[in-house]
């Protein structure tokens, strides 16, 4: 029997004259894409390859298949959907950069798309899935160039009914320890979410075509992961969390992070080519790796999961904000001084645009941000205030960048650096994109003094794990005025100085599905969020306007005129 495709494939890092393809197969084979091949790799008995391609054309669009041991699978003989193709970066590229966190898997039929105010177990419709039936009747040209996956690309703590009959058949009841039942166990448990998350037809063809970027947060892992440095202790007398937090590391890994890799970083890396000199499974050497990972004892550096990307004159960095902080109470930083010196060097470039990635936000709206500020000096002081404040913290995961106090005036100053006016080549916009929250807005960052950079924090959550109606209402009243009142009396009572830079809620908040895009021309810049919704046929989706706002002018400024290719604008949900 001939070599099949399980996932795949997957167009990842792509740049102006080399692309990679990421590929899972039921056996081991050889990949070839456009000539270029490679051997796949086992672990645990799982196949994967990566087919590094070269000897690209700047600025080209080149169609391409995938063939195992010389036959071709893909396209498969049945697709409905556009041919695959890889379009190379140029130094004159106007990028199109989709973004958004928080996707869970189901169906994307009745009960599974309904709104959640009327089936409680409903998850919406799926704005990726609504993106790519959009796309399969637009020219090539009008696809994104990149998409940034955000966090909770899958839900390790709350997989779907599928994936949890599963478990259940697997398990038979023989978990043995006290494992929750609606946890992942191990490596295997893992890769079936990511087959879950990734085997649908048409976002499977999506994935074929639009490069692609991804970091973790929480529920990549667990609900709190790394919250502080009592969650962690408290996390290891589990007896089922080395099986698990192992599991979810070297399944992201494979899964996510080795695509966020350009091939000279691959090589330089290392793994991958110990994995493919590997006598028989390499299941060993990613263990390895896993376990250095997780129980970093410090007298090294850890390992980087932050990452950049160029795209022409736009640069993106994307932060590790989950698995490098530093807990220490009285110390804590949301990512450790080594990997904040990379994060300043990498945002230090000469380009009209900065994109800054992380999964959770840092300018939080309402009075999330001395609410937080507050807890966490809570859970540094009194005995007492150090034990209330830890179980609010996790109660109410309280764990965005104003949790972490340093590393927030870290990045403003660092934005600061970036955008003041005494420098000759600002970008003309720094945008930090985030998820986590499961609702959308955008805020513009006023500065004390005048920037040459428009600032943004541009949120989008979720793709589709839309909240419950309790939900909603008690995110609502956090960023009302009583609740911005509350966090200024409990900020100033630990005497804590406020933010030395201001921001309101200037659009949303938006608690539907979404996906946000970035449209980036020159020095040009403008930020569109769709929301996703049923199609006629009651099965099928489609995308409509929410709001869009010229990031250069301002989001406090007028929105500009639709273009002909926007869906008709519905109205936003209402601020509190």
């Amino acid at each position: 029997m001939s070599a099949e495709l399980i996932l795949g494939p997957m167009l990842r890092h792509v740049t102006q004259t080399s692309a990679t393809i990421w590929v899972e197969t039921d056996r081991p084979c050889l990949v070839e894409v456009l000539g270029d091949t490679t051997h796949t790799f086992c672990v645990d008995g799982h196949h994967y390859g990566l087919v590094i391609v070269e000897g690209l054309s700047p600025g080209t669009t080149t169609r391409y298949e995938v063939c195992l041991d010389g036959e071709q699978c893909w396209p498969m003989l049945s697709a409905t959907h556009p041919a695959s193709v890889i379009r190379t970066n140029s130094d004159a590229m106007s990028p199109r950069v989709l973004f958004g966190s928080c996707r869970t898997a189901a169906p994307h039929t009745p009960p599974w798309t309904l709104e959640m105010t009327i089936d409680p177990v409903g998850r919406g419709v799926d704005a990726l899935y609504a993106y790519a039936l959009r796309m399969i009747d637009e020219e090539p040209s009008e696809w994104p160039d990149l998409v940034v996956f955000l966090g909770d690309q899958i839900y390790a703590d709350d997989s779907s009914p599928r994936t949890r009959a599963r478990i259940a058949a697997a398990r038979d009841g023989t978990a043995g320890d006290s494992l929750p039942p609606e946890l992942v166990r191990g490596f295997e448990e893992f890769c079936w979410l990511y087959e879950e998350s990734w085997s649908a037809d048409t976002e499977r063809w999506f994935l074929s075509v639009v490069p692609s970027v991804m970091i973790f947060d929480d529920h990549e892992m667990i609900d709190d992961w790394n919250i502080s440095a009592a969650w962690v202790a408290d996390i290891h007398r589990e007896p089922w969390w080395d099986d698990h937090v192992f599991g979810g590391l070297m399944t992201y890994w494979l899964y996510q992070h080795l695509g966020n890799l350009s091939p000279s970083d691959i090589r330089d890396e290392g793994i991958l080519d110990a994995l493919l000199a590997a006598d028989g499974d390499g299941h060993d050497i990613l263990l390895q790796w896993a376990r250095s990972t997780e129980e970093f004892t410090g007298g090294r550096d850890r390992y980087r999961f932050s990452f950049a990307r160029d795209l022409g004159r736009v640069r993106l960095v994307v932060i590790d904000a989950r698995n490098s902080r530093v807990l220490e109470p009285g110390h804590r930083r949301i990512i450790d001084a080594t990997q904040w010196q990379w994060v300043v060097e990498a945002c230090h470039a000469d380009v009209d645009h900065l994109i800054i990635g992380s999964s959770l936000p840092a300018f939080v709206p309402g009075g999330l941000h001395d609410f937080q500020l507050w807890d966490a000096a809570l859970c540094d002081g009194s005995r007492v205030g150090r034990r209330f404040g830890e179980w609010l913290r996790r109660t109410l995961d309280l764990e965005d960048w104003p949790a972490f106090g340093a590393s927030f005036d870290q990045l403003v100053e660092l934005i600061h650096d970036i955008g003041t006016a005494d420098r000759a080549n600002a970008p003309a916009t720094i945008s930090v994109l985030s998820g986590d929250i499961h609702f959308s807005y955008l805020s513009e960052i006023v500065y004390p003094r005048e920037m040459d950079s428009r600032v943004h924090q541009i949120v989008n959550s979720p793709i589709r794990n839309a909240l419950r109606p309790h939900e909603r209402l008690a995110m609502r009243f956090s960023m009302s005025r009583a609740a911005i009142a509350l966090g200024r009396v409990l900020r100033r009572s630990v005497r804590l100085r406020r933010a030395s830079v201001q921001w309101r809620t200037d659009r949303g908040p938006v608690f539907e599905n979404c996906l946000g895009r970035l449209d980036l021309h020159g020095r040009n810049a403008t930020m569109l969020l769709e929301q996703s919704s049923p199609g006629d046929s009651g099965t099928q989706a489609e995308l409509r306007e929410v709001f869009t706002v010229d990031l250069v002018a301002g989001s406090r400024q007028a929105a500009p005129p639709r273009t002909a290719q926007h869906q008709p604008a519905i109205s936003p949900s209402p601020s509190p």
